[in-house]
């Protein structure tokens, strides 16, 4: 913990809600924050700059797994639409999360960065490319929680942890669908994925 002293300042609140981030500063009087002593807490310069690169990763699974859920939907595929649409949605719960714990930390978060994404040109290549950044995913999300173990930062630690057991929800989640496809073929497969399967 460190203290800061400071005449005056202000707070700048990141809210991030369905790709909408919005970006507010409300100033306080300076007969309150004259000489003002605030405890904030100063996180591992490290672990932010991991933290801001998962959320690079996340911004850009949001906007590719709404790619595919519009393109499932558009094929007539509404319960893949669905489910990947939930996956964006996970993922957007993770940016949030992300962002609010940078803030935390006195860390600048890093919304305008998005890595290349992978839209698939079928379902199987949407599947296929979901499924390997989901995994790329995992084994980030596990070096960051051994950082963040290493710079004793338990907070950190419990939030990466909730982060990626949802992370290995998605990737077992493509796994049932490879399986299916291999079981009962691509044809077969896509019937069940309409809203009414053919009986």
């Amino acid at each position: 913990m460190n203290y800061v002293t400071f005449s005056c300042y202000y707070v700048t609140v990141i809210k991030l809600r369905l790709f909408i981030f919005a970006t507010e500063s409300v100033r306080v009087d300076s007969k309150y924050c004259l000489n003002l002593k605030i405890k904030i807490m100063k996180g591992n310069e490290k672990l932010i700059i991991v933290l801001n690169s998962l959320l690079a990763d996340e911004l850009t699974a949001i906007n590719q797994y709404m790619v595919h859920s519009e393109m499932c939907e558009n094929w007539g595929y509404g319960k893949l639409h669905q489910a990947i649409r939930k996956q964006a949605m996970d993922e957007m719960f993770h940016a949030e999360w992300l962002i609010e714990r940078i803030i935390f930390l006195d860390g600048a978060p890093t919304v305008s960065n998005l890595n290349p994404m992978k839209i698939g040109k079928t379902v199987l290549e949407m599947i296929k490319n979901d499924n390997g950044d989901e995994l790329d995913a995992v084994h980030k999300y596990n070096a960051a929680i051994q950082l963040g173990r290493e710079v004793d930062d338990q907070g950190s630690v419990d939030l990466l942890t909730k982060i990626l057991k949802m992370e290995e929800g998605h990737v077992d989640w493509a796994e049932k669908q490879r399986s299916q496809v291999e079981q009962m073929g691509l044809e077969n497969y896509l019937v069940t994925q309409t809203e009414n399967p053919a009986s």
